[in-house]
């Protein structure tokens, strides 16, 4: 049984809510490494009900099995993204992404800059502690994979459909892919809301604070929560993580006379 056939939740595959009227606006939602829409459903579901159009992909190499996943790469999911941000054809679009999909949403961001106005980014991953990444690099050439690096969530009633293995070979994809992503941060323009975690036991801190650094962004907020860890559109934050997104993409989105 691969990971979409454990969920009823159709959504699991990937889901659009569109709006009989279109909007003015749309949010493109990506999810994590090794997790399924259903990690952002509720976050998108909100979007939806605040008036957005939403589009939520599922990420190559994602919702079936480890071994997919590991023949999936950065470049395959940047790919996804892409075209996901092509199926909106709206006249302003913000990209919301959690942790891997906080990178993509920042690499959509550099690479389409006349089609993404602003992005949230939750927990966003570009970089890992020195000795993770020394570790992920050796070993991602020896083994396929290791302990499940999903479900760090501070509410032990709370859960997450994903891999319960790491694969180590995508791993070492994305964090090549970080290396653009770091490279061209200057090249973020647009406004954008970074929401983290205090305690995240999977992306340190260093990489919110390498994309706070780096951006060029003259309109950037950040809220840091203190009743979650990494998996923050899944856990005990995650009514006031959907608020602030909606506030934010409310005024991000608004005309400006």
């Amino acid at each position: 049984m691969n990971l979409a056939q454990r969920s009823t939740d159709e959504r699991v595959r990937g889901f659009s809510r569109r709006h009989r009227d279109r909007p003015r606006a749309a949010v493109l939602v990506v999810h994590g490494f090794t997790a399924t829409p259903l990690s952002v459903a509720g976050w998108a579901e909100e979007f939806h009900a605040a008036g957005f159009d939403v589009e939520v992909p599922l990420l190559p190499g994602h919702g079936t099995t480890v071994a997919d996943c590991n023949r999936s790469t950065w470049a395959d999911w940047l790919s996804a993204v892409e075209a996901a941000l092509g199926r909106l054809e709206h006249e302003v679009v913000l990209v919301a992404g959690i942790s891997m999909g906080g990178a993509l949403a920042l690499r959509l961001a550099q690479l389409h800059p006349d089609r993404v106005h602003a992005l949230v980014l939750a927990n966003p991953a570009v970089a890992l502690d020195p000795w993770r990444a020394g570790a992920v690099w050796t070993l991602g050439r020896l083994l396929p994979g290791w302990p499940a690096i999903a479900g760090d969530l501070s509410d032990p009633t709370a859960s997450v459909l994903a891999y319960d293995r790491t694969p180590l070979r995508a791993l070492v994809s994305q964090t090549a892919g970080w290396r653009d992503v770091r490279r061209d941060l200057a090249l973020v323009h647009q406004p954008l809301l970074l929401l983290r975690s205090r305690v995240d036991h999977v992306v340190p801190a260093l990489s919110s604070r390498l994309v706070l650094a780096g951006v060029s962004s003259t309109e950037v907020s950040e809220v840091v929560y203190a009743n979650s860890f990494h998996e923050l559109t899944s856990d005990r934050d995650a009514p006031a993580v959907f608020a602030a997104s909606v506030r934010f993409a409310r005024r991000a989105t608004h005309p400006r006379a």
